[in-house]
């Protein structure tokens, strides 16, 4: 069975709330989450400890480059205030991925035609749940696009080169509005499909003529959710070769957890952590279970992003998500939440377990 690509480690990586900066913010915010937009991949992307944005990804920097950082800190922004629905003669064909150039923000960068943006490994026929932004909610629906097979990805994105999936109209939330948590429905996905393909999401508001909109890229190929070309380390470790005679025996399977965490000084009261797994054993892992203790009263807002919260504080256990937990040797994912109260100081003491 083909080796999957594991999701790469945001190693230098807080999941820090976004801050607007420049322009006067929107009524209403939101790109997709999973599969992960461009922009909200490439703010992973880049975000680096102490606030800054500094890219890895080669095509998310180039996007830096031609548009700066701003548009990034404002990733859940991609966004027509006179969108109405519109597609076809309203956002020109080659501007799909940004909904033109009318925004509050200059998007037009993620439109660019290239083969390293972030990716998202998925496999044909499966289904999966599909995460968007409810940075500010609002009625309305989504309307989900793919490129259609023979689609040409060395091409500007056409409307012609889109299919719709699935549209869905007020989907549940997991979390309320203001982090990194979101509106969600499972989405099956077509069969048929191979290679490299977009997922464009159309977020269309009842309320008012405010539209949003989300590129996704994906590869069909057996993945099982897991992301490349984020963070550093983006290229994957090359397979070792071994031989009948010198495989070791394996030793028993075990894992990490490493928590980092940061106060949100634009939402008092609540602070955003992450905590990276690693499997630490010779032999891969079917799952993985993280259990901590809070003395000081800390609770979720909402539910943890790449993980499931399988146990409430103050004795908390989250265990992975259905694409995350197989893990190659030193291999990691990563999980991470909204949480209430303050960062707890001292750190606690995480407990990792395997399966």
């Amino acid at each position: 069975m083909r080796k999957l690509r594991h999701l790469a480690a945001l190693a230098c990586t807080v999941l820090l709330a976004s801050f607007l900066v420049g322009s006067s913010p929107a009524q209403a915010h939101g790109v997709t989450m999973f599969p992960g937009s461009r922009t909200f991949l490439c703010w992973q992307d880049g975000l680096r400890e102490n606030g800054s944005i500094q890219s890895y990804n080669p095509a998310c920097g180039a996007a830096v480059a031609q548009s700066g950082t701003t548009p990034l800190y404002n990733w859940f922004a991609v966004l027509r205030s006179d969108g109405g629905g519109r597609t076809t003669g309203f956002i020109p064909d080659g501007q799909i991925c940004s909904g033109g150039s009318g925004g509050p923000y200059d998007f037009t960068a993620y439109n660019a035609v290239r083969d390293d943006w972030p990716l998202t490994h998925l496999s044909a026929g499966s289904t999966i749940q599909v995460r968007h932004s409810n940075w500010a909610a609002h009625p309305g629906s989504f309307v989900v696009y793919i490129t259609k097979n023979g689609w040409n990805p060395a091409a500007p994105l056409k409307w012609s080169d889109l299919e719709v999936l699935t549209s869905v109209a007020n989907p549940p939330q997991s979390g309320g509005p203001g982090g990194l948590n979101y509106y969600y429905w499972d989405l099956q996905l077509p069969s048929g499909k191979s290679g490299r393909h977009i997922v464009f999401t159309h977020w269309i508001r009842a309320d008012s003529q405010e539209n949003f909109y989300s590129c996704s890229d994906v590869v069909f190929d057996g993945g099982n959710g897991e992301v490349t070309g984020v963070g550093p380390g983006q290229s994957p470790s090359p397979t070792p070769t071994v031989t009948p005679t010198s495989t070791p025996t394996p030793t028993p399977g075990g894992c990490t957890a490493t928590w980092r965490a940061v106060d949100n000084p634009g939402w008092p009261g609540h602070f955003q952590a992450e905590v990276t797994v690693k499997n630490t054993g010779s032999t891969a892992t079917n799952g993985w279970r993280v259990q901590w203790a809070y003395t000081g009263g800390q609770g979720f807002e909402g539910a943890p992003w790449n993980g499931v919260l399988t146990s409430q504080p103050p004795d908390v256990s989250v265990s992975n998500a259905s694409y995350n937990g197989r893990l190659a040797p030193n291999a990691t994912a990563a999980f991470g939440f909204n949480a209430t109260g303050s960062v707890p100081s001292p750190a606690p003491a995480l407990t990792c377990t395997t399966s």
